[in-house]
């Protein structure tokens, strides 16, 4: 092994890894990225299934590591509005832009459009890509490195090892970080479908007894779903005749698009609440997925995963202005405060599907006084304002 030592080796070149890696670089750190998938590639003429919804904070960071601009003429769709209703009843919650005094509440974006152009920044900025290779193991080296065995035999040894390794993070089995889980026993099941009606730039969910429909608005204007269903259910509907699946997605929506026409295959995805703790151990840290997985009903994954990224930045930002760096006291900081926001976020999510999952008197009627007192003025702001990390 080579006795070089990088500064900052990140395990997973996704949105969250790449985006870490590319604004480290930028802050003139020697940066590794490590991921034995190859690297993500966006085309024109086929839509990506996954689709997140940025919020403004988000959109911020990209705009700050330089990506933006590159990515607003590629297929990105702002949104103007959303709204909320319960199939119980109740008035619905409506939020729109120009009540807001901004021009959009968010954006619409593939995740391979944006894997694919953080992926390519990251190494044009210098991060050193090590691919081909997973991570087997790690071992320590004294109190101020750490070494990353790879399956192909090479040793690598760096600073901080990040893991931004998704879900099954092997980043954080090999730390011997710990996992709380709850599994939601449903699926989320997502496809692009064509609208009799335009989607008029909003974002739609509507909550069910099964769980929550989202339809989101693509810049092609089709509509990306996100649809929340008990796992058998989720089987059934996957596998249907896209006509017989189009009617019940069209009862399910309310027609509120009028019809919808299946324009991509059906996949699934688990549903599960997942959260790593403590997300810090030792010179191991984690980020986005590998750190906390929530229910897909606010959308807030990929930004929570971001939020993240942004976090360290700040923590390294604050630290050069006084001509330090990163450090185990600074990193702890970091950790405490992204762990009590993400656990925050996993557990409401959780809360907000149980409640509108739960069709007995008094959960509706709360349900009703909840969205009714969320059409406030006052009480609008502050959710949008929340929801989009400002």
């Amino acid at each position: 092994m080579s006795r070089e030592t990088i500064d900052v080796l990140v395990a997973g070149g996704g949105i969250v890894g790449s985006a870490l890696a590319l604004g480290l670089r930028q802050r003139g750190l020697e940066v590794g990225l490590l991921d034995p998938l190859p690297a993500p590639c966006w085309r024109e003429d086929a839509h990506d299934l996954r689709v997140y919804a940025l919020a403004a904070d988000a959109r911020a960071l990209l705009a700050a590591l330089g990506l933006w601009p590159a990515l607003r003429g590629r297929r990105v769709s702002p949104y103007v509005a959303m709204e909320v209703w319960d199939a119980a009843g109740g008035r619905p919650w409506r939020i729109e832009a120009g009540r807001l005094g901004v021009p959009q509440l968010g954006h619409i974006v593939e995740h391979a459009l944006l894997a694919e152009g953080l992926r390519t920044a990251a190494l044009a900025a210098g991060v050193r890509c090590e691919s081909g290779a997973g991570l087997a193991g790690l071992e320590a080296d004294g109190e101020d490195a750490v070494i990353a065995r790879l399956d192909d035999g090479r040793r690598l040894r760096s600073r901080w090892l990040f893991g931004a390794d998704g879900a099954g993070s092997t980043v954080r089995r090999a730390a011997g970080i710990g996992m709380d889980v709850c599994d939601y026993a449903a699926s989320g099941l997502v496809a692009l479908l064509q609208p009799e009606r335009p989607h008029a730039a909003t974002c739609w969910q509507r909550f069910l007894p099964t769980g929550p429909l989202a339809l989101l608005p693509c810049a092609d204007g089709r509509v990306s779903i996100v649809w929340s269903l008990p796992e058998p259910e989720a089987r059934r509907l996957a596998a249907a005749p896209a006509a017989a699946f189009e009617a019940e997605l069209v009862r399910a929506a309310d027609r509120v698009l009028g019809g919808l026409r299946l324009d991509s295959e059906r996949r699934l995805f688990p549903l599960r609440r997942q959260l790593a703790d403590p997300p810090l151990r030792g010179r191991v840290a984690l980020f986005g997925d590998a750190a906390h997985v929530v229910h897909p009903l606010a959308g807030q994954g990929m930004n929570l995963g971001l939020r993240d990224v942004a976090g360290l930045f700040e923590v390294l930002d604050a630290a050069r202005q006084r001509g330090g760096t990163l450090s185990p006291a600074r990193l702890a900081r970091w950790a405490r405060r992204r762990r009590s926001e993400n656990h925050l976020a996993a557990h409401a999510f959780e809360a907000i599907h149980r409640v509108y999952s739960n069709d007995a008197p008094l959960p509706v009627a709360l349900r009703g006084w909840a969205l009714a007192a969320a059409n406030l003025p006052p009480l609008g702001r502050v959710l949008w304002r929340h929801a989009a990390g400002l």
